[in-house]
């Protein structure tokens, strides 16, 4: 029998976003040379709202730009001896990376190699909805919207409007 617990509602996300975007707007003293870029799927939904949410405090337009990391997987079997490249410009750019749940570190792993092939950014930071703990690999997130201690038959669910008719993040069995 599956179970499932809300952890965030709508208002409990727009918080967070609102949160996140005020702390890097401080840590960072404006953003003039940064690109917020999202990881698909639903990374990229919360990179934009973090963007227009930036926007609307500053009124300061930072480019927004989606990141498909599945060729960059260590997963997977690359076929093509040089690899892809990102078509994202990174050269002496701030990245603000958006994920909307960090696990094992492997996603972040994957858009990191992405973003160096296009260039070596100034720096890079990670933003991420949810942090469930359980990490692999020696990541962590720079703005977290909520930390969730789960276990590894637990599943982190984040829904969004825009792709899945409602806003919540909830928690399976």
């Amino acid at each position: 029998m599956e179970t499932k617990r809300i952890l965030m509602d709508k208002d409990a996300i727009t918080r967070a976003i609102r949160r996140i975007s005020h702390e890097i707007l401080e840590r960072n003293k404006g953003l003039s040379n940064a690109i917020i870029v999202g990881i698909e799927r639903r990374g990229v939904v919360l990179a934009k709202r973090l963007q227009a949410e930036m926007e609307r405090i500053e009124g300061l337009h930072i480019p927004c730009e989606s990141l498909n990391v599945a060729m960059y997987r260590d997963d997977r079997n690359m076929r093509d001896e040089d690899g892809p490249t990102c078509e994202i410009e990174t050269t002496e750019k701030t990245i603000i990376l958006v994920d909307d749940v960090l696990y094992t570190g492997r996603t972040i792993r994957a858009a990191l190699n992405a973003l160096m092939t296009s260039g070596r950014p100034k720096s890079i930071q990670l933003a991420v909805l949810v942090d469930r703990g359980h990490r692999e690999l020696p990541i962590r997130a720079d703005y977290v919207g909520k930390n969730i201690p789960t276990s590894h038959v637990e599943k982190v669910r984040v829904r969004v409007e825009d792709m899945d008719g409602c806003e919540e993040v909830s928690i399976e069995q």
